[in-house]
């Protein structure tokens, strides 16, 4: 037993008597580490920002954002001096404003670059869907080129039709030419 004990040691400590961590094992994934900053899903944030990107640029918000800001300064001039909460600089409202813009710019701009992602990735199909319809077409093409070539070398009615027609005349010119023995004999 002690045996065991003084092997258990000795794997776990090096010739200088120092502890060694205990071994990973390579077939199995690690641990999740703690993370210092929240986790977030980017595709779900994205999701968000363009949300909030298509109402930014609405006539809706317009029309919301004037009437806040209306409201705001008329309550902070007429209402009585102890209700007011923001006085003539507006210094709040300015704040509010400028915090307001500093968050929806760069929300944005995420919107915009995802909307250019998917519009890229839209192109690159359309131009695959075009490089096939080319394809297809110059086949079609070259397969209705050997269909006429064919056609060229096949009698038609109307070939047939005036050949038969060409040969009908020539009898004819021969009989002309040549009466028939049996009309000799009439003679």
């Amino acid at each position: 037993m002690a045996g065991d004990e003084r092997a258990k040691a000795a794997s776990s400590t090096g010739a200088s008597g120092l502890v060694r961590p205990p071994r990973t094992r390579l077939d199995q994934p690690k641990d999740p580490r703690r993370r210092l900053l929240p986790e977030y899903d980017p595709e779900a944030f994205g999701r968000f920002s363009e949300r909030i990107a298509r109402f930014l640029g609405t006539g809706r918000f317009i029309v919301w954002m004037t009437l806040i800001i209306i409201v705001w300064v008329l309550w902070n001039i007429f209402a009585p001096k102890d209700l007011r909460f923001d006085q003539y600089p507006f210094i709040f409202l300015t704040l509010m404003l400028s915090l307001q813009a500093s968050y929806a710019a760069p929300l944005i701009l995420l919107a915009q670059n995802r909307q250019d992602d998917r519009d890229r990735v839209t192109h690159e199909q359309d131009r695959k869907q075009n490089e096939r319809s080319i394809a297809d077409t110059e086949y079609l093409t070259r397969e209705i080129a050997a269909l006429r070539m064919g056609l060229g070398e096949v009698a038609t009615r109307d070939w047939i039709r005036s050949e038969l027609q060409d040969m009908v005349r020539d009898l004819e010119e021969r009989q002309v030419r040549f009466p028939s023995e049996s009309d000799e004999g009439d003679r």
